[in-house]
Formats: structure tokens, C-alpha cells, sequence
């Protein structure tokens, strides 16, 4: 019987969130507490890379945590940005984010339309003399910088952020039956804060086969795993699970 769910990502913003929708259908108690938090590297920390952010003409964003931890230390480095600086997102929802810092102007502005680096690629070809800057988190694999040498464009990948346990306090409930997971880094976060963890009846949910793996590699059982073909995303595969344990 399901009864209290940890989602370990931030609480949704819209009250038409379906996480809200299945709470009310099967009276549940779904509480938001992400594993993991993403926190800035200091001015002096990210001088330790001796990367000078005024050498480049183009920036790429992957995330809007990147977005703003890019301005952030440009803020904190007292870094002016050119007006003609260039940013390549690999979605027009991260393109749109940079308005919270800038101007957007389209001709200055590119994003792709799948979300993957591989669809930005020519329009990043096209401006093959910009000397592109990739603010990244200090977990990250080579996918980018591999692919920008192999149109021999001058990149830099460089730490701007990184995602650290956010540890649970002494006498913080942890009463829940089900767990649901959207990274490698908070099953990692779990096991940080809980050592002895043992799963008996709760049941545990992933999203991405990353995260799925990450939890089969700690030795857990699986009880979720989204998406698949029936279920795309993790409220729908959430909402066939409770209505059939409930049950």
C-alpha cells in the first residue's frame, strides 16, 4: 500500500502539476525534497581553471542552471559582456531563460529543436571563426567537446556549477514507501545520507535509464522505471503503479 511519496525534485510551480492530480485520485501524500542541489563555484575556485571568459565571442548553454551560473560569475569577476556575445541553447526554452539576464536579440541568440548538442551543430558551423565557451557541472562527459573538434571549432569546456548532496537534518522524517529518482547523483545522495539503507517494502521508482542503472549498480530494487513505451513519462507509469498496488 502506497501511502507517502518522496519526488526528489524541487516542487512543481503549476497547481495542475498531474503529481497534484494523482495525490487527490488516490489520497496520498506526495512530498517534494530533491537529493541533490546544484550550488555556484566561487570567483577564486573558478580561477583555479585560469579560463579568461572575455576571450570568447559565443557561449553555449545546455541548461538553465548554466545560464545562470555563467552570469553570476561574470557578476562576481566584474566581466563585462560584449554586446555582441553569441548564445547557442539546445532549446528555445533555455534560449528564452536568457532574458533574465540580457537583452534577447534573435540575431544573437540560437537554439536547436530536439535538445541534443548534435542539432546545434551547424548553426554553430556556420559561425566557425566564434571561439565557443561551455559552461558545465563538474559531473560531465566529453559527448560536447568531442563533437565541436570534430568540426574543429574553438571551444573551452569550463566547471561553473556542480550538484552536491542536500543533506537531510537530524529528526527530518524519512517515514516515506515510496522513493522516485531522476538522477544518478540523489541514488548516490541517498546512500550518502542513509549508509545502512534498507529497502525492504519501499518501493523505489527511476526516470532515465541512467538512473535506473545507478540503482541497480547500489544493489536496489526497482520497482518503477519510466519512461517506456506505455508510459513516456514518470506521473503516468506513478499513476498505473499506485491505482495497482491500492488496489
Amino acid at each position: 500500500m502506497i501511502k507517502k511519496i518522496l519526488v526528489s525534485q524541487p516542487q512543481p510551480t503549476s497547481e495542475k502539476s498531474p503529481y497534484f492530480e494523482i495525490a487527490s485520485k488516490y489520497g496520498v501524500d506526495v512530498v517534494f525534497r530533491p537529493f541533490i542541489k546544484i550550488e555556484g563555484l566561487s570567483a577564486k575556485e573558478f580561477r583555479q581553471q585560469k579560463v579568461a571568459i572575455s576571450d570568447y565571442t559565443a557561449v553555449v548553454f545546455t541548461s538553465r542552471n548554466a545560464i545562470d551560473h555563467f552570469f553570476l560569475l561574470c557578476k562576481e569577476l566584474r566581466v563585462t559582456i560584449p554586446e555582441d556575445m553569441k548564445y547557442f541553447c539546445i532549446t528555445e526554452t533555455i534560449a528564452l531563460y536568457i532574458q533574465k539576464y540580457v537583452q534577447y536579440r534573435k540575431r544573437k541568440v540560437f537554439f536547436g529543436q530536439t535538445g541534443k548538442i548534435d542539432d546545434l551543430l551547424p548553426a554553430m558551423v556556420k559561425h566557425k571563426t566564434e571561439k565557443y565557451l561551455v559552461p558545465m557541472s563538474d559531473v560531465h562527459n566529453d559527448e560536447i567537446a568531442n563533437l565541436l573538434d570534430s568540426k574543429k571549432l574553438t571551444h573551452k569546456e569550463v566547471v561553473m556549477y556542480r550538484t552536491v548532496s542536500n543533506d537531510f537534518q537530524e529528526g527530518e522524517d524519512f517515514d516515506y514507501n515510496m522513493l522516485i529518482f531522476f538522477s544518478p547523483s540523489g541514488i548516490h545522495a541517498l546512500l550518502k545520507n542513509f549508509p545502512d539503507f534498507e529497502q525492504k517494502d519501499i518501493a523505489i521508482g527511476t526516470f532515465g535509464p541512467a538512473t535506473a542503472q545507478a540503482a541497480r549498480d547500489a544493489g536496489l530494487r526497482l520497482d518503477l522505471e519510466a519512461p517506456s513505451p506505455q508510459y513516456p513519462s514518470i506521473t503516468a507509469a506513478l499513476d498505473d503503479f499506485i491505482k495497482k498496488q491500492n488496489n
